[in-house]
């Protein structure tokens, strides 16, 4: 069975008997199952109290095809980074003909990585930070000449700033290479921007409110995003109207440029000049109690609840082909 997709069809009205049997798929095997624990089980919650019949369901201990003998007929996506929002387990879904919620193979792939997203979105016009490739340690002489300093590595398809490093001084910009080749076998090292950091949230095709995002820490890192308290936000984010509404169009036309689909956030540093740069896209963001998709959804008065509802509404833009 495959699925058609109809990216119309998001029956905003829909009832929670109309869902059917969801699975919420969390936890999973990659470097972010922490958080997407955290993430699928606050979902979860949230569909059980507006009375859909959902489910946990984790990938690292039952297969797949569970979802097929066990009946579901639709699959919340709540599984973070590599194998989670990467494309695969997306394929794997349209092979078994599950309808599923977020952005398709392409989009989702394509968001993992950011170099990629980088590229195409600078081809649309999004500006993004100077980068250079890290292919060995040869690579790491001319970056530093190439970029200056500080700048800042990245491996290329890890998310929550798994594998990410500020490098200040020359001599730590071996070990920050390392560090991020160890998670991932395409590093790259990227401009440090020292301006503000920003965020839009999008849903169903619109982008919400900004967040401005401020921390104590040398970068947003997993700390500060998951667990640290001192990590301020700021929402609305005090962007004039006129910046509030480019910054919307960047991250629409970044989130397009990627083949993304359904809901996401865009990620954007500001530099001296008050120009947006493109950091990355996420395609399955972190659905906690820090988390930026839920609060932008807020200051657009939509609960956290309701948020949920309309991100699995996304799903019936996937059906089963007759």
């Amino acid at each position: 069975m495959r699925l058609r997709y109809e990216p119309r069809d998001l029956r905003k009205n829909a009832k929670p008997a109309d869902f059917g049997r969801v699975a919420v798929l969390l936890g999973g095997t990659s470097t972010e199952r922490e958080i997407s624990l955290l993430s699928g089980n606050a979902v979860l919650a949230a569909l059980l109290r507006a009375g859909v019949d959902a489910q946990p369901f984790d990938p690292r201990d039952v297969p797949l095809s569970d979802l097929v003998t066990r009946r579901f007929d639709r699959v919340f996506i709540a599984l973070h980074g590599p194998g989670g929002e990467d494309g695969t387990l997306q394929g794997a879904l349209e092979f078994l003909g599950l309808p599923y919620t977020g952005s398709g193979v392409l989009g989702s792939a394509i968001g993992m990585d950011k170099l990629r997203t980088k590229r195409l979105a600078a081809a649309l016009g999004v500006p993004t930070p100077e980068y250079a490739v890290l292919r060995s340690a040869s690579d790491l002489p001319a970056c530093i000449e190439r970029l200056g300093l500080p700048l800042i590595v990245k491996p290329a398809s890890q998310g929550s700033s798994v594998g990410m490093s500020k490098v200040d001084q020359p001599e730590t910009l071996a070990p920050a290479y390392q560090a991020a080749a160890l998670v991932d076998d395409t590093v790259f090292a990227e401009q440090w921007i020292s301006g503000g950091e920003y965020t839009v949230a999008i849903l169903q095709g619109r982008a919400l409110p900004s967040i401005r995002i401020e921390t104590p820490q040398a970068f947003y890192d997993y700390e500060a995003k998951y667990f640290r308290n001192d990590t301020q936000y700021h929402c609305p984010s005090g962007l004039s109207e006129a910046a509030e509404r480019a910054l919307a169009t960047l991250a629409l036309q970044a989130f397009d440029a990627a083949g993304a689909t359904g809901w996401g956030r865009a990620d954007f540093m500001m530099d001296s000049t008050g120009r947006a740069l493109l950091l990355e896209i996420n395609t399955v963001p972190g659905m906690t109690d820090h988390s930026l998709v839920p609060m932008a959804a807020r200051a657009a008065g939509i609960s956290f609840d309701e948020l949920v509802l309309q991100i699995l509404a996304t799903s019936f833009t996937r059906q089963p082909a007759t």
